[in-house]
């Protein structure tokens, strides 16, 4: 397996892989994570050192972004990390860890100070993430706060503290 920067001309592929990894949580429709991708992509949030794809001989096999955030009152810049997916015949078999880490480590080479995301403390604790209000960082909805997360990197600094506001397209789900 491969991890590597997205290209021009991997969007098709990332879309299917988002699609594919998403669709059992959805049965009553398309999963909306194919579409926020596009919508990040195209927006100014994006950043393309932090948009990963994992291959398997050649083929794309999974996709993780970080895209930037902010924590307000006064908008300092964070990273919001996600969606992060991977076709479901190859989950379970370390893909989605190899594009955490990846994910990690580009954020830190650019001094990002912090990563948060959403989602499953048991699988995201591996990495390093802790409660972000332990950080003094809340989740923008309430009731996230169990499954709200935030990693520190090498830049980071302890006044970093705030309600965290992700880029524009996830705010518009």
């Amino acid at each position: 397996m491969l991890i590597r920067r997205e290209r021009s001309g991997d969007a098709d592929h990332v879309r299917a892989v988002h699609t594919q990894a998403f669709a059992p949580a959805y049965k009553d429709g398309p999963p909306p994570e194919p579409g926020l991708v596009d919508e990040l992509r195209n927006g100014s949030a994006w950043i393309d050192q932090l948009s990963l794809v994992a291959l398997l001989d050649g083929r794309i096999i999974g996709h993780v972004c970080c895209t930037r955030a902010h924590l307000l009152p006064d908008r300092r810049p964070l990273l919001g990390l996600g969606p992060i997916g991977v076709l479901p015949e190859h989950q379970g078999g370390g893909v989605g860890s190899a594009l955490m880490h990846a994910a990690i480590a580009a954020a830190d080479a650019l001094d990002e100070p912090m990563i948060v995301l959403l989602g499953s403390p048991g699988y995201y604790r591996r990495f390093g993430l802790v409660p972000a209000v332990d950080l003094g960082v809340t989740p923008p909805v309430a009731d996230w706060e169990p499954s709200f997360l935030a990693r520190t990197l090498t830049t980071y600094d302890s006044s970093l503290t705030g309600e965290f506001q992700y880029a524009e397209p996830f705010r518009d789900l």
